[in-house]
């Protein structure tokens, strides 16, 4: 069974929008971890953060090619981290990915989460 899940990638048209979805099914990634974030990998390029959430605080972090245009956000009830995705551009083409980690500093690079999804893929075309 995955621990993450993650859906509602696609295909769009530029300044369309889309909403990612990722279910954390097991109870050690849904309850233990602190720091959840939305990754992405374009072809060639290495995975890089794109937003971040601290359970503990609720801050929110984005990187700066995003700032704006993304929300994270999470249901506790449901187990489930989102991502919004407006005025989608086409550099924002990648595989999206969720992960989650208990860490101090939740803004930190992929190496430093622990689980992960197995990602979405998402196409904005011009």
């Amino acid at each position: 069974q995955e621990q993450l899940v993650e859906s509602g990638g696609g295909s769009v048209q530029a300044g369309g929008s889309l909403r990612l979805s990722c279910v954390l099914s097991e109870y050690k990634v849904g309850f233990l971890q602190n720091c959840l974030g939305w990754f992405r990998q374009a072809p060639g390029k290495k995975r890089e953060g794109v937003a971040r959430i601290n359970l503990d605080f609720g801050h929110t972090y984005y990187s700066d090619p995003v700032k704006g245009r993304f929300t994270i956000s999470h249901d506790n009830t449901k187990k489930t981290l989102y991502l919004q995705m407006d005025s989608l551009k086409p550099g924002d083409t990648a595989m999206y990915y969720c992960a989650a980690a208990r860490i101090g500093d939740c803004t930190g690079g992929p190496d430093d989460y622990t689980y992960w999804g197995q990602g979405t893929q998402v196409t904005v075309s011009s």
